[in-house]
């Protein structure tokens, strides 16, 4: 049988916890944040359109940031208004950066 753990080992345990993972938390600036989530969506809608719109892409292709442009274009000139709305989205969001131009 495991014995309890002495009162160091608890005040240790107790100290460490209560901080219950301020110290990792992560801030983004919201450029940062705006990139992200442009990403985020660039990938979403690459996946939803992807046999429409994107046939004569790689299979393999895994959406980075630099082909943000190669989304936004394809859902401009290839798609439908719906299409076209998500492209401009996408586009706000990324104001501004460089690899979305």
């Amino acid at each position: 049988m495991i014995p309890p753990p002495s009162s160091t080992t608890q005040a240790y345990l107790r100290r460490i916890g209560s901080r219950g993972g301020k110290a990792g938390r992560r801030t983004l600036s919201p450029e940062q944040a705006r990139r992200m989530v442009a990403l985020r969506e660039a990938r979403k809608a690459y996946r939803q359109h992807r046999h429409e719109y994107f046939w004569h892409a790689p299979d393999d292709l895994i959406i980075q940031p630099a082909h943000i442009p190669f989304v936004i274009k394809g859902l401009m000139n290839e798609g439908n208004r719906a299409a076209f709305e998500k492209a401009r989205h996408i586009k706000r969001l990324c104001r501004g950066e460089p690899s979305c131009r």
